[in-house]
């Protein structure tokens, strides 16, 4: 390993650790070689990377700049071996995805299944963000691409594939409103409802409905946790307000009706798959971005006609 690749790897350790003697354990080097590397390169730029402290070491300023510009090497550097790999033509990789909460089940990790069946030398790392900490993490480099909502208004995002997807109430299957294909927002008046908070992009949607139709929802329940509203709502609190891909598992399983919002004020949300613009995908996330985009269709709800989907 080169000699700054290695400093740099005892640097990080250290500053995450805030000690020397767990960055050594962790790595299993020897304390005083990590401190000689930190020293010599102290020595170097003439000026401390960390505040020798008697609970342990604390970053300086020179540290902090350090530390972010480490990150950002390390990632570069495994985009630079990903390349390599690329030249000779082997199937292997590392990919960073991000997606919102409601893809953590279903379609996405059914196409990680299938990939993985056939190129089982690339790994993996799927993270579960909010919204448009899905959007900075793609913009940013963080992760190779990323699926969320409302992709329009961003220059330095590209657009992989989408779908529309539409807001609605969710209610067991075999209630009576579940058999509707679409109703009006005023349908849920006199009806226990359990809503979706901040941070879960539907919150916005059901705040425009509200003051546009004057109507004072009787909610029973609000959460920040799709699973969780969708429990309540099996456990008969309250109709539902979600997205169609909020729920398209449990509808498909036959556990859940969704019945679609059809006030005119109201918009489908726009799901897209991005990667940032200035960044190319590696030759392993190109082909990771290939399987998803393939699936990304199974995620759209059918046309009005029926409040259930078709396995």
């Amino acid at each position: 390993m080169p000699a700054f690749s290695r400093f740099l790897r005892y640097f990080l350790a250290v500053g995450r650790l805030g000690s020397i003697r767990k960055a050594a354990d962790e790595l299993n080097v020897s304390a005083s070689a990590i401190d000689r590397q930190i020293l010599n390169v102290e020595a170097e730029i003439g000026m401390p990377l960390f505040e020798r402290l008697p609970t342990g070491l604390r970053l300086t300023a020179a540290g902090e700049i350090f530390m972010a510009a480490g990150g950002r090497w390390q990632k570069s550097l495994a985009e630079v071996r990903a390349q390599i790999e690329d030249l000779r033509g082997l199937k292997r990789g590392h990919v960073e995805i991000a997606v919102i909460d409601a893809l953590a089940k279903g379609v996405i990790p059914a196409a990680i299944q299938s990939l993985q069946t056939r190129y089982p030398g690339i790994t993996i790392e799927m993270k579960v963000a909010a919204n448009d900490q899905v959007r900075r993490m793609i913009t940013s480099g963080e992760v190779d691409f990323g699926v969320f909502f409302g992709p329009e208004s961003y220059r330095d995002i590209t657009v992989r594939a989408f779908v529309d997807v539409h807001l609605g109430f969710i209610t067991p299957t075999g209630h009576p409103f579940g058999e509707q294909a679409e109703a009006r927002f005023s349908a849920c008046v006199g009806s226990p409802v359990v809503v979706p908070s901040s941070p879960l992009a539907v919150h916005q949607q059901i705040a425009v409905l509200e003051g546009t139709t004057r109507i004072t929802l009787d909610r029973k329940a609000t959460s920040n946790n799709i699973q969780m509203i969708t429990s309540l709502v099996l456990q008969g609190v309250g109709i539902g307000i979600l997205t169609s891909l909020d729920v398209i598992t449990e509808v498909r399983a036959g556990l859940l009706s969704f019945t679609r919002i059809s006030d005119p004020v109201l918009r489908p949300m726009t799901l897209a798959l991005c990667t940032a613009s200035a960044r190319p995908p590696s030759y392993a996330a190109d082909i990771v971005l290939g399987e998803i985009q393939t699936a990304f269709g199974d995620l759209a709800w059918p046309s009005p006609g029926g409040g259930r989907i078709s396995g």
